[in-house]
This record gives C-alpha cells, sequence and structure tokens, in this order.
C-alpha cells in the first residue's frame, strides 16, 4: 500500500499544475454559512432548509438554500414517484456508509432507490481521531470532510437539518407490502417533511452531562467535531496565557475508559512540562473492558507522562471558583490538591470515593473535560390518535430483531448507537465505530434485500480488535485474530493509521489522506535527521 502511495504521489507532483494540487489538498476548510433559524424552533417566521444535492450542480458548489421568501418549506418531492424511497436520518459511520453501500450495489429492473442523508452538521466525523487535531498530526479536512464532498459523485441528496419528530405508519407489526408505499413521514426542523418508504435510524449519541451537578455548566465534552475545536480554542488560551511564566495548566479528565485515557495522553503529551493531567475514574483500574494489552502499553505512556490517576472516585459536583467561596472551600473536610482558589477561572471538582478506605478529595483544574455516559439521539414520534411507539431499552436505544429491523417496525432499521442488539450470548453490543461501521454493511444488504423481496441476512459482529492513540508516535493495537498480541510504540501507532485510512468514506478521500500523511511523515523524517546531524555535528 506504502509503495502504490508513494508512486501516485511521485506522479501526481509531476503531472498535476498548482491549481490541481491545491484542489487535491485542500489547506483549510472554508465553513459555509449556516442560517441560525436552522437550529431553532419551527414557530420562527423565516425559516431556512438548506440542502446538498450531489447530482445538482448550482453556483454556490451544490449547496441550495430555500428561504420562505421564495417557497414554504412543505412536503419534500421525490424526483421519482416510482422508485423507492429511503431517508437515512444520521451521518455518521452507520448512515453514511449505509448510503455508500447502497450507492455500490446492483440493482435489478432499475429498482436503485432514490436515497436522502439528513444530519445537523455540514461535516462527516472520523471521530476515533479527533484526538489527533489536539496534537495537530491530522488536518480538519482529512478526518472531517465535508458531506457535499463526499457524496458529489452518488446519487445520495444530502440535507444538513436537523429531526423534530417522526411518524412511521408500519407500526404495530403491520408489515406494509414490499412494493412502492409510504412507510411514514420524517418532520425536519427547518418545516421540511420528508415520506419514506424505508427509514434507517443512525442520529449517534450526544454526552450526558445532566448526571452530575455543575457538568453541563463547567465540563467540556468530547465526541464532536465542535467538541474538539472548542478545547483546542481553550487549550490555546492557556497556553498564551502561561507563555514564559512558571503557572502550570491544570486539566481534569473525567473518566477513564478508552475516550478518557486517549484525551488524557493527548492533553499531556501537548502540555508537557507546562501543565498537570488528572484522571478520574469511578473504577480502581483503566479502561477495564480492553485487551491487557492496551491497558498496560496505556499505563506505561501515562506514567512517563506524568498523568495522575485517581481511581477509585466519582465526581459529586463541579462548581466556579468564587473569591467569595474560597475560604469556605479551603476550611471543608477531605484532602485539597491545587493551590491557587483565588483564581475566579478555575474549577473545583469534589470527589467521593467509591471505595472504603478512601478520603474525599477536592480538586482545582483550569479545564474539565467530561468522556463519561451518552444518550442515544432518538426522534420524538409524532402526536397521534392512534398508539405509536418505538421499542426502546433503558439507555434509550431502539430494541431491534437480528437484521437491524426495529421490533414492531419491518419498514425501519436503527443501528449504532441508536441500536440495542444483542450478540449470541446475549451481551449487548458495545456502541462503537466498529460495530458501527460492520452495521452499516448489513444495513444497505438487508435494505436491498427488502426492497426486492429477498430473505435478510442476520447481523454477526466480528470483533477484529481494538485500538486506542497514545500521542503523536504512540499507540496501541490489539489484534483478535493473534491472541495476546499487542502493537505499541511507533508500531501501533503506524498499523492503526494504516487500519484507519482504510476504512475512510471514499476512494478519492482515501487517496488524499493518504498521500498527506505520506507527505507529512517524509518531512517529519528529513526534519528528524536533520537535527541528529545538527546534534552530531555540534557535539
Amino acid at each position: 500500500m506504502q509503495t502504490a502511495l508513494t508512486a501516485s504521489a511521485t506522479l501526481l507532483a509531476f503531472q498535476c499544475g498548482a491549481k490541481q494540487w491545491s484542489k487535491l489538498f485542500p489547506g483549510s476548510l472554508h465553513r459555509r454559512g449556516t442560517s441560525v433559524s436552522l437550529f431553532t424552533n419551527s414557530q420562527r417566521k423565516r425559516v431556512h432548509a438548506r440542502f446538498v444535492a450531489s447530482n445538482v450542480k448550482g453556483s454556490n458548489g451544490g449547496v441550495a438554500e430555500i428561504s420562505e421568501s421564495e417557497k414554504t418549506p412543505g412536503s419534500y418531492a421525490w424526483p421519482d414517484k416510482k422508485k423507492p424511497r429511503v431517508c437515512i436520518l444520521g451521518g455518521g459511520f452507520g448512515g453514511l456508509y449505509t448510503a455508500l453501500r447502497l450507492e455500490s450495489l446492483v440493482w435489478p429492473d432499475d429498482n436503485k432507490p432514490q436515497v436522502i442523508l439528513v444530519d445537523q452538521s455540514e461535516h462527516f466525523v472520523f471521530k476515533p481521531m479527533l484526538y489527533e487535531l489536539l496534537s495537530g498530526e491530522v488536518d480538519e479536512w482529512e478526518i472531517a470532510p465535508r458531506f457535499s464532498d463526499l457524496l458529489q459523485n452518488t446519487s445520495v441528496q444530502f440535507f444538513q437539518d436537523r429531526v423534530k419528530l417522526l411518524h412511521p405508519s408500519d407500526h404495530w407489526g403491520i408489515n406494509v407490502p414490499t412494493g412502492i408505499s409510504c412507510g411514514g413521514t420524517v418532520h425536519l426542523e427547518s418545516g421540511l417533511l420528508i415520506e419514506y418508504d424505508w427509514l434507517v435510524l443512525a442520529l449517534g449519541a450526544e454526552a450526558k452531562l445532566d448526571v452530575v451537578p455543575g457538568a453541563a455548566e463547567f465540563a467540556l465534552p468530547f465526541s464532536t467535531l465542535e467538541d474538539a475545536r472548542k478545547v483546542d480554542q481553550k487549550l490555546r488560551i492557556f497556553e498564551r496565557r502561561t507563555f514564559g511564566n512558571d503557572s502550570l495548566i491544570s486539566v481534569a479528565v473525567v473518566g477513564c475508559g478508552y475516550a478518557g485515557v486517549e484525551l488524557a495522553a493527548t492533553v499531556s503529551e501537548r502540555l508537557q512540562e507546562r501543565g498537570i493531567v488528572r484522571a478520574i475514574n469511578v473504577e480502581t483500574v483503566i479502561c477495564p473492558t480492553a485487551p491487557p494489552g492496551n491497558r498496560e502499553a496505556a499505563l506505561k505512556v501515562l506514567s512517563s507522562r506524568k498523568v495522575e490517576l485517581v481511581l477509585g472516585y466519582l465526581v459529586r459536583c463541579i462548581r466556579r471558583v468564587g473569591d467569595l467561596e474560597s475560604s469556605e472551600i479551603l476550611t471543608g473536610g477531605g484532602e485539597v490538591q491545587g493551590s491557587r482558589f483565588h483564581d475566579s477561572g478555575k474549577y473545583i471538582l469534589e470527589l467521593q470515593p467509591a471505595e472504603r478506605g478512601l478520603q474525599s478529595k477536592i480538586l482545582e483544574a483550569d479545564l474539565v473535560l467530561w468522556t463519561v455516559g451518552s444518550k442515544p439521539l432518538l426522534p420524538q414520534l409524532e402526536p397521534s390518535n392512534e398508539p405509536l411507539e418505538l421499542p426502546v431499552n433503558a439507555r434509550g436505544q431502539a430494541e431491534t430483531d437480528e437484521t437491524l429491523r426495529v421490533k414492531g417496525h419491518p419498514r425501519i432499521f436503527a443501528l449504532g448507537d441508536s441500536s440495542a442488539l444483542r450478540d449470541s450470548n446475549g451481551r449487548l453490543l458495545p456502541a462503537t465505530a466498529q460495530v458501527a461501521f460492520q452495521q452499516a454493511d448489513f444495513a444497505g444488504w438487508n435494505l436491498w434485500a427488502a426492497i426486492n423481496g429477498r430473505p435478510l441476512l442476520p447481523f454477526r459482529f466480528q470483533n477484529l480488535g481494538e485500538m486506542m492513540t497514545l500521542g503523536r508516535n504512540d499507540a496501541a493495537l490489539s489484534p483478535s485474530f493473534i491472541e495476546g498480541l499487542t502493537l505499541d510504540g511507533p508500531v501501533g501507532h503506524a498499523a492503526r493509521k494504516i487500519a484507519y485510512l482504510i476504512r475512510l468514506p471514499t476512494d478519492e478521500h482515501r487517496l488524499k489522506v493518504g498521500i498527506s500523511w505520506l507527505t507529512k511523515s517524509a518531512i517529519d523524517s528529513v526534519a528528524a535527521v536533520q537535527s541528529t546531524l545538527a546534534k552530531v555535528l555540534s557535539g
């Protein structure tokens, strides 16, 4: 693979002019303006619906905006009234990859469905590599390309909007015939109504911050592109503020699962001697579900970077330090860590022991990062005289059968964070990118089978292993097909990047990103050689 990509880069360097090269490597993402009314309630008088049609070429690059002065939002008019209509809600691993799978299949008798993809963001985000944005290892366009760019050579239409209500018409186990008939409607916040024959729920999840007082006000989650931008901006502010003085930047990471450990490792490497990172976990071990090799590699890296692990504690509340409450905190019970309570820009975390024999703690932090808990984003059902419901579990995920169809709704598929599916041993499948990626392949095939009257396939998850990033040149990878093997350090880092490069959405995007990463690697190698030679020559 590396040889092929290197050859491609060489040919492009000689054959492409400056204009084509600039197109191949977008140096920065120019954000398109999005109407504020798109993200507010539907009672606004002026409503904007923003959508991207991959088969529509307009003066603004295929992005069309419809305002009330031009057209009152109503039911969406599908281009072909005879072909099946598939609406996919959510553009993450589950939604986008299902759309691309449908596009790649061979459809008999000109029965290829019309597909609409709806997401509230204009960017697809490769979430496992969000940490590399903080370390500066990747550029934003590499892991967060626009949907319009990914879908420009397909027939999939993209709508940037939020889902308001869902009204299925295939409820209570009534099997709608496989012919062209309405399976329900989706109401978007812009006011647009979309009738569908088949629906895919892949809306993902959002951080759950309402479990601890003060978390929603003072803690920053880390699960979306906007979250990564906010954290990076905060760190930049602290880095400028402490430049040239002895002040340390204090960061508290709540949660020591994969997300918390990866975040703590990335932030500690970025801050180095300018900051201190504390990672808090209710359990007494980090990454309790991880393979032992990954856990040991993570502990080794965190220890070398002097990340303080506060294990066996849960966060009772988070407060902003105020001038009036400083003396009250200092005279309270428990162990106090941190000394500059007079700074009103800091936060206080009150920790309660989850294990016997531990004393309560009070931690001080400039920045609190939250990686614990999530809640699925299933749409609400439209009020109706008929009893409508989607069967959900305690976490708010839709209960599905083994073919990924929502129970009682043969026209609705659910996958990723939106789906509650158990493996052959009865265990609930984890809400990971690997699971959603595999489910998308099955969902695309089962939609093909349902539309063409063929039997549907039961989903079977194949655990390929687990990976985690631990810094710019550090990672851990434990493949499931070789028991006991763990690749860590630079080797694990290279293997992880290759694995994720293969999983990027489209061939064109993979080629662009692959050449970009090879170019950066070559530049870093030359810089390292020059640095080594300079040290040798200087004695």
